[in-house]
């Protein structure tokens, strides 16, 4: 153990010397007087203060052995809290006070951070992402005492939808003839607000340069990004036909039109039933300024001119037009014609449904007398007639003439009208008629 003594020696009248004496030394070193001026640096902290123990007293705070307590500022820290000054004329450690740092803050991915102080004490420090990502976690975080930050880093989410717009198509109109409209947009793209890349583009509704009928057509884009946002955009399509007032088939007459009847560049063409004839235009066409094109159409009763000089010219007259039924008796008293004739005036309706025009004639020459409905035909006229087809004038006997003038039955004895009609029904052309008459709703 080594113990020193100090005392000082007046060496000259202005120069005093201290003076260490080795007492007690276990090193082996003899006694000798060294020079005992401090030993350590005297401390000095910024940022904070100390308080030492000397083995001497207050005046010799700077000696070997003397131990110093350092205390920092807030937001400053010593390496050590205490030192102690060493034989070798040096602090034990270093006892600055140096600022609090924490660590280094990493960077949110698609996003970025800005501090008060870096990441020194105290330093509040703001996270903030990139356009289009969404802050998610708390948005600022603070450097404690502790060296730990107050919140960890946030990430940055893409929540934002893409944006798209859609095309501004409104109406189109059908060309003549038409009934549907091609439309042609140009298909709307999508813009990512975050890192710009789309995965899909969906199209609800016929795509682009098809063909739309008449009407409202309801179409929509959805867009997706990467993260699996949508946005969607709706535009409507209506498509117009432009059109005349409709039409109608005429009284006794058929009305066949091509495409929708009434549209525009639709054209009707019209014809008349056997007995017949048509008056007015027989086509008519709707033009763009939505009228029809010619004059109204009907149909009026043919015109049968009974003074006619022969029963060809009578004939002919329902060529084409009507078919002949006609009935011939000897006399009005006739059993069988009396009965054909009750027979057939209730079915007047499929008469004229079949374009049958019956013509009586009764009696024998020269009294014998001739008929259209109310129509009287010369006598003379009535006899050619019985001639030209044949025709008995001493029993009751009926022929069934078709529209070609072809002597299609004979009849020695009365028949129901269902037995006529079965008949006249087979007849290739009435099958046609049939058809006509049942688009035109025609029946009794």
């Amino acid at each position: 153990m080594e113990i020193s003594l100090s005392w000082c020696v007046l060496s000259s009248p202005s120069v005093c010397r201290c003076v260490c004496v080795c007492v007690c030394c276990s090193t082996g070193l003899s006694q000798q007087e060294i020079n005992c001026t401090p030993w350590c640096a005297p401390i000095k902290v910024k940022h904070g203060d100390v308080s030492c123990r000397t083995p001497r007293g207050e005046h010799y705070r700077n000696v070997m052995g003397t131990r110093c307590k350092i205390r920092c500022k807030q937001g400053y820290e010593a390496q050590s809290s205490e030192v102690v000054c060493m034989a070798n004329k040096h602090w034990s450690s270093n006892y600055a006070c140096t600022e609090i740092r924490c660590p280094k803050l990493n960077m949110p991915v698609n996003g970025g951070y800005k501090c008060s102080d870096g990441s020194y004490f105290n330093s509040r420090c703001e996270f903030f992402c990139s356009p289009g990502y969404s802050l998610k976690g708390q948005k600022t975080a603070t450097c404690q005492h502790s060296k730990v930050w107050s919140a960890g880093v946030p990430t940055c989410v893409d929540i934002d939808p893409p944006k798209i717009k859609c095309p501004n198509v409104k109406e189109k109109w059908a060309e003549p003839g038409k009934l549907t409209a091609k439309v042609t947009w140009d298909t709307p793209e999508g813009i990512d607000t975050a890192d710009g890349i789309l995965t899909d583009v969906m199209l609800k509704g016929k795509p682009s340069k098809s063909d739309f009928p008449e009407g409202l057509h309801k179409m929509s884009y959805t867009v997706f990004d990467r993260a699996e946002n949508k946005a969607t955009c709706r535009f409507n399509i209506r498509v117009r036909v432009r059109r005349c007032s409709p039409l109608f088939a005429p009284d006794n007459g058929y009305m066949k039109c091509d495409s929708d009847k009434d549209n525009y560049g639709a054209t009707c063409q019209f014809t008349c039933t056997g007995g017949y004839e048509l008056q007015g235009s027989a086509a008519r066409v709707c033009q763009h300024g939505l009228t029809w094109s010619g004059a109204d159409t009907t149909c009026a009763p043919m015109n049968i001119n009974v003074g006619v000089r022969t029963a060809a010219a009578l004939l002919d007259q329902f060529y084409e037009k009507r078919r002949l039924l006609i009935i011939s008796a000897p006399t009005a008293a006739n059993h069988n014609y009396r009965f054909q004739m009750t027979n057939l005036q209730p079915a007047q309706c499929g008469l004229d449904l079949r374009h049958v025009t019956v013509i009586e004639i009764v009696g024998t020459h020269p009294a014998q007398i001739g008929r259209i409905r109310h129509r009287l035909l010369p006598p003379g006229l009535a006899l050619q007639l019985r001639l030209l087809l044949q025709i008995t004038q001493r029993s009751f006997q009926m022929v069934l003439i078709d529209k070609q003038g072809v002597d299609k039955q004979r009849y020695p004895f009365p028949v129901t009208a269902a037995e006529l009609f079965t008949t006249i029904d087979t007849f290739p052309l009435r099958k046609d008629e049939m058809v006509l008459q049942q688009e035109a709703g025609q029946t009794c």
